[in-house]
């Protein structure tokens, strides 16, 4: 259970929450460009454009969840279970072969632009292989953005199916295109004041404020996400400052949160958001929140050495942060 966005302001923003049962140990993540990226058939790239995002560090390798590049490209990865196709070793094709954790890296190292992710990812398989024997492929799909374009990149029997996202949102099942079909069932939601179309004789009144929005629907289930985010991200206002945008994105994000109960598992496992993220694609600042730290925590990816090549990780900050306004 994952929702991601885009969010056009003064900059341009890219934004997810992760909601799992469980941690990785994940960490801000700041590659430089010359961390050597190896790959399991494609040529190593020990130059690249330089990235931040939240990663999980297994042998000096960074595994991105989401992480946007210094040209502004964004990538974020969502939980795709029973959708996701990929390819065995033994399949016939003469393009290029990429292992599922090596497809941010390998885009986001060489696209500047949403154009440049089509061109590349025209000719490519998604293998099944792990990235070691105890970390099989994850089932995902993704959302690229770049300015105030998106597109999401689904691993199908058939191949990488991309698609045109007019509204920079993603969540998890159904494919998108289902998704964005069943978002005709809602389209008499509306920000403003309800009319009365029930019956002109009847004298119906608005007796709240948020009416117009009634019938959005308010579950924690991937589809109910995905129109929840649609809905409050197309109809939000938002200030010109940094501080504005960046808070106007959480909030976004928080509509479609998962708190710690809500959705049950059983064995006592319950998927919460583990992190909430948003970054400024424009300057490179990568901002979080965590399920048990709400103060809003931030990275520069333009204040580090980029041309290093040593992995630079800042691990999330965990504790709750609260500040005593009478100290």
């Amino acid at each position: 259970m994952c929702t991601a966005i885009t969010y056009q302001n003064q900059s341009c923003y890219f934004g997810r929450t992760l909601d799992l049962e469980y941690r990785y140990r994940e960490q801000v993540t700041i590659t430089p460009r010359r961390y050597p990226f190896h790959f399991q058939q494609l040529p190593p790239m020990d130059r690249h454009y330089a990235m931040i995002g939240m990663a999980y560090i297994q042998k000096d390798y960074p595994l991105y969840y989401d992480a946007t590049n210094e040209m502004g490209l964004s990538i974020a990865g969502l939980n795709f279970p029973g959708n996701a196709h990929y390819f065995s070793q033994d399949c016939d094709w003469k393009g290029s072969c990429l292992a599922v954790h090596e497809l941010i890296p390998w885009v986001l190292g060489q696209c500047a632009s949403l154009e440049e992710v089509r061109q590349l990812l025209s000719n490519v398989r998604l293998m099944d292989w792990p990235f070691q024997p105890d970390l099989p492929p994850a089932t995902l799909h993704w959302i690229a953005a770049h300015g105030s374009e998106a597109i999401t990149i689904e691993p199908l029997p058939g191949g990488l199916k991309l698609y045109d996202n007019p509204i920079g949102v993603l969540t998890n099942n159904p494919p998108f295109d289902s998704q964005l079909y069943l978002l005709d069932n809602y389209m008499n939601l509306t920000s403003q004041k309800p009319e009365n179309r029930f019956c002109p004789k009847l004298q119906l009144r608005a007796y709240s404020h948020g009416m117009g929005a009634m019938g959005l629907p308010g579950d924690l289930s991937s589809t109910s996400r995905f129109v929840r985010a649609a809905f409050t991200k197309l109809n939000s206002i938002c200030g010109p400052s940094e501080e504005e945008s960046v808070s106007q994105v959480f909030h976004i994000l928080g509509s479609v949160q998962v708190s710690r109960g809500c959705v049950d598992l059983g064995d006592e496992q319950y998927d919460v958001t583990q992190y909430t993220s948003c970054c400024n694609a424009d300057k490179g600042i990568y901002y979080y929140t965590s399920y048990a730290n709400r103060q809003i925590t931030a990275v520069d990816m333009h204040r580090e050495p980029l041309e290093d090549r040593q992995l630079i990780c800042y691990p999330m900050i965990e504790k709750q942060q609260i500040f005593l306004q009478n100290a």
